[in-house]
């Protein structure tokens, strides 16, 4: 249970850190089914403005895989209960994040909700990220960097750099003036929870260290769209106890709906 201390800064800045919530045993366990060719092999490239490539696997529906176990676990669905509210907690999707040594490129600055809000989704505090680090997340392997406070700017206009949506540029500048950057540095195990109003990138990898991760984005129910076909995103959580990742073995994501690039509605969307 997130204490009233940390649930209050994360409506005040936007974000919060939670430290080893998942334990070295499941780590082992999850990094081992991402780097799976069931993972892999399901991936696409979003390119950045200059044109470094970073990999991402993502599907919709949270099924009975490690990672699927990993986003209905009790920890997860109670800790995002208590960030957004009242109502249904459900999955919208799960994505890994395979950045690789040297090659994998940057995100530009965005809002996830510059992204949803193209998907069709009407009520933005209904909806939120986290991520997990599968590895150690570092300035020298582009950690997440936010702007503290910005959630409270609410929705900027996005357009394509390269493949990603970023904000506008404009709003970005004065943003950048008046909010404070905060590079967050996550040890393999911790979590992530981010607003998605909050101005959010990374930077390319410029180390030896890859940096992997999984980020979980959640909704609740009564936050309908009325362009995102799939239903996973108003359909209720199955929760499961905490012990069940580890307890179910390595299970590989096999069969999920993965998105295919082509298809991706925030690509095709002006």
């Amino acid at each position: 249970m997130l204490t009233s201390d940390l649930i209050a800064d994360y409506h005040c800045d936007g974000y919060i850190i939670y430290q080893g919530l998942f334990n070295p045993e499941e780590i082992a366990l999850l990094h081992s089914v991402a780097t799976d060719e069931t993972v892999t092999s399901n991936s696409f490239d979003l390119n950045d403005q200059d044109g470094k490539k970073t990999k991402l696997t993502l599907w919709f529906t949270a099924g009975d895989d490690s990672f699927g176990l990993m986003s209905r676990c009790k920890r997860m669905v109670e800790s995002v209960q208590q960030l957004l509210g009242p109502g249904e907690v459900c999955h919208f999707h799960s994505k890994i994040m395979q950045k690789q040594p040297k090659v994998g490129g940057a995100w530009e600055w965005h809002q996830d909700y510059g992204y949803w809000y193209k998907n069709g989704f009407l009520f933005p505090e209904a909806m939120i990220s986290v991520m997990l680090a599968l590895t150690d997340a570092n300035k020298e392997n582009g950690c997440l960097q936010v702007l503290k406070g910005t959630h409270k700017m609410q929705r900027m206009e996005h357009s394509f750099i390269g493949e990603q949506q970023g904000a506008d540029p404009d709003f970005v500048a004065e943003a950048e003036k008046i909010s404070e950057l905060v590079y967050c540095e996550l040890k393999a195990g911790d979590v992530l929870f981010f607003h998605p109003n909050i101005l959010h990138r990374s930077e390319a990898i410029l180390s030896e260290m890859p940096r992997w991760s999984v980020i979980s984005a959640y909704n609740l129910s009564y936050n309908k769209p009325f362009r995102e076909k799939h239903t996973s995103c108003i359909t209720p959580v199955s929760v499961v106890m905490d012990e069940a990742i580890l307890a179910s073995g390595q299970k590989k994501v096999s069969g999920a709906d993965f998105l295919v690039k082509e298809k991706e509605i925030t690509l095709n969307v002006k």
